[in-house]
């Protein structure tokens, strides 16, 4: 069964940045369907905005409409989330407080963050919902591999 996860937009702009990347791993396996990645409107907002901010992507080497089809290809394996009732999790980074929402709405096994320490000090604790680095994902995940194959 695949893991639903919410995928952080600091994950998306490494993945465009680094071409062998952990983030570029787990954007792959979003657009091959090995992960279910959520999608809701504050969070689409903030992937918009993003994806037009050229100083972000001065060494990427995808031109913007490039970039842009990427982002369609992933909102395309998205499942979208309506968020009905806003938590308020007072996170660290207040801006962040609707990724967890989403998490949270969408029953979200993980959110995948380059920012653990935006998520740190909410005054709502969410204790199944993991929150990790690329890296630390890929890791579990090639440790239940070898159980599995074992």
């Amino acid at each position: 069964m695949k893991k639903t996860l919410v995928i952080d937009t600091s994950v998306f702009v490494s993945a465009l940045l680094s071409e062998n990347g952990d983030s570029r791993q787990i954007l792959r396996y979003c657009l091959k369907r090995k992960y279910q990645p959520l999608m809701g409107t504050g969070l689409f907002s903030e992937y918009e905005s993003l994806l037009h901010r050229e100083y972000l992507y001065r060494k990427c080497i995808l031109t913007a409409k490039e970039r842009e089809s990427l982002l369609n290809a992933f909102l395309a394996v998205c499942r979208w989330v309506h968020v009905y009732y806003l938590w308020r999790p007072n996170l660290t980074d207040k801006g962040d407080n609707h990724i967890l929402e989403l998490a949270v709405a969408g029953n979200a096994e993980g959110i995948i963050t380059h920012n653990l320490k935006g998520f740190k000090g909410g005054q709502l604790m969410f204790p199944d919902i993991a929150i990790v680095t690329p890296r630390q994902l890929l890791l579990e995940e090639n440790k239940q591999n070898v159980y599995v194959n074992d």
